[in-house]
């Protein structure tokens, strides 16, 4: 089956493009923003999950999985959620602007498999045709935020955003069949040596559990797994963990303001640092700074 992309989506569902995240680099996650006369449409089967956040106006909407209608009003504040891979066929009446928000399968199933320990055979999310969630209502406001103007570190940012949604997508609206269990092996000494050795080289930048597992030649899935019974941590929490301390040891060793010493452990930016910096040692960074120096 050919999966529509979210570039292609306008072909089937004709609306104004007000924003979007195309070609800002970001992985995993993309945005758009549309306006939308009232339409009777069949969706094709998408190739990334899809929520949908209203913006602007008010309208009945229906919609259809396998001949099962969901009706709903719609408006401000509600969310309607899209799995993957599903044809859906959507009737609404009245003008609105909605925000596209697409994650990808492979940025969904590798969080899922970071938080399961397990491989994971499909992630799907249930049919929701209106959510009232703040939860994901903020975190696609701030996703647009970036789309509309991106700032220091936007990659890393909405990377971090997106990790923090899908989980709460997992936890709520989700349903994850895991991959039958092989065995309780563990990394071999020379991929624990080259995933450790791949993850300190880079530090400084967006890191996609995808990529360091394609580094060993392994499933996403299949490395999470490996890397949390090997070190005793998921691969996100162990890099977060040697960024840390990178930053630790150049505040101690080196004069660089704090901004950079963010930009070169990979933070987001000096307040993501000091966030993290302080959760994680009970002390900013400034302070950490000026106790050594005392």
């Amino acid at each position: 089956m050919t999966l529509c992309s979210p570039e292609n989506l306008p072909d089937y569902v004709p609306g104004q493009i007000l924003a979007r995240s195309d070609g800002l680099g970001w992985k995993g996650v993309g945005l758009r923003t549309y306006g939308y006369r009232g339409q009777d449409v069949m969706v094709p089967a998408m190739r990334d999950f899809m929520l949908v956040s209203y913006r602007v106006g008010v309208t009945p909407m229906q919609r259809r999985f396998e001949g099962r209608w969901s009706r709903a009003v719609c408006g401000p504040g509600t969310v309607s959620l899209l799995t993957r891979s599903q044809v859906s066929h959507w009737h609404w009446t009245e003008d609105v602007t909605v925000t596209h928000l697409y994650l990808t399968e492979a940025f969904v199933a590798g969080i899922a498999a970071e938080v399961t320990g397990r491989g994971v055979a499909e992630v799907m999310f249930g049919d929701i045709l209106r959510t009232d969630d703040p939860i994901v209502t903020a975190a696609i406001d701030t996703i647009a935020a970036e789309a509309r103007s991106p700032e220091f570190g936007a990659g890393l940012y909405v990377e971090s955003i997106g990790r923090q949604l899908v989980i709460h997508l997992l936890r709520k609206y989700a349903s994850v069949r895991l991959r039958e269990t092989q065995g309780r092996g563990k990394l071999a000494a020379v991929h624990g040596e080259r995933a450790r050795a791949f993850i300190e080289e880079n530090l400084g930048r967006t890191l996609d559990l995808g990529e360091i597992a394609a580094e060993l030649n392994m499933s996403a899935g299949t490395f999470a797994r490996q890397f949390r019974r090997t070190t005793g941590m998921a691969p996100y929490a162990y890099v977060t963990e040697r960024r840390l301390e990178h930053a630790r040891r150049l505040l101690e060793e080196t004069d660089l303001p704090a901004k950079q010493v963010a930009a070169a452990c990979g933070f987001c930016d000096q307040a993501h640092l000091t966030r993290m910096f302080a959760r994680r040692y009970g002390v900013t960074p400034a302070a950490f700074r000026q106790s050594r120096a005392e």
